[in-house]
């Protein structure tokens, strides 16, 4: 698939966008075939950190000591382990927490799993921990980067993430889409990723050819 035939696809469904009062996002869906998805060893799940972040994406980090001190200068909320049980029973917290990407210290996880496990797991929350001497700066963008595609439901041959926003520039959101592809690639074959379609939130998918 040539960059210049995605880009063109892109640039269509831009064009045809309408008039929303939101911005809307770009839709990827990646059909596949052959996949036998009853073998847990076939199932997708990974995360793919994109060139150019999709979306808005707020980070919060639960950290105690220097480090919490540091993240307050580089991430939106920062979250004492003194104050994780506060979030167990205050609904209006954790209705604000799950719309953030979450970091975590390795002290702090195993707490963060007994108190707010249930919660941010069914949301496909869990904080991600931060490794010992981390750039945090660099981590918080990177995490913002980030996107996870995995099967889901019972495991139709199909994967959905989000690859960018209607004000992005269409090459940028091509070579989000690019980094998709090359992170499935690592799981999947060529002969098994089937065709892609692009859609905006409210739009019509649109078909882009995969292969020669």
């Amino acid at each position: 698939m040539e960059k210049a035939q995605l880009t063109k696809a892109i640039e269509a469904i831009l064009v045809d966008k309408g008039k929303r009062k939101f911005a809307q996002s770009v839709d990827l869906a990646v059909n596949l075939r052959d996949v036998d998805f009853k073998k847990p060893e076939n199932r997708v799940n990974v995360d793919v950190v994109l060139p150019y972040a999709p979306r808005e994406a707020r980070v919060a980090v639960f950290a105690d000591g220097q480090l919490a001190v540091d993240a307050k200068k580089v991430v939106d909320l920062v979250i004492g382990g003194d104050e994780i049980n506060i979030y167990a029973t205050d609904r209006k917290k954790q209705k604000e927490l799950v719309k953030y990407t979450l970091l975590a210290t390795p002290q702090l996880m195993t707490t963060i799993g007994k108190v707010l496990g249930q919660l941010l797991g069914a949301k496909g929350k869990l904080p991600k921990p931060i490794p010992p001497n981390a750039n945090l700066k660099e981590l918080a963008l990177r995490t913002s980067r980030t996107i996870n595609v995995k099967t889901k439901g019972k495991y139709l041959p199909v994967l959905h993430c989000i690859v960018g926003k209607e004000t992005m520039v269409p090459l940028e959101i091509a070579e989000n889409i690019y980094a998709v592809l090359e992170a499935l690639k690592k799981k999947l074959s060529d002969t098994q990723i089937d065709a892609l379609y692009i859609k905006l939130t409210m739009g019509r998918p649109v078909r882009i050819k995969y292969g020669s």
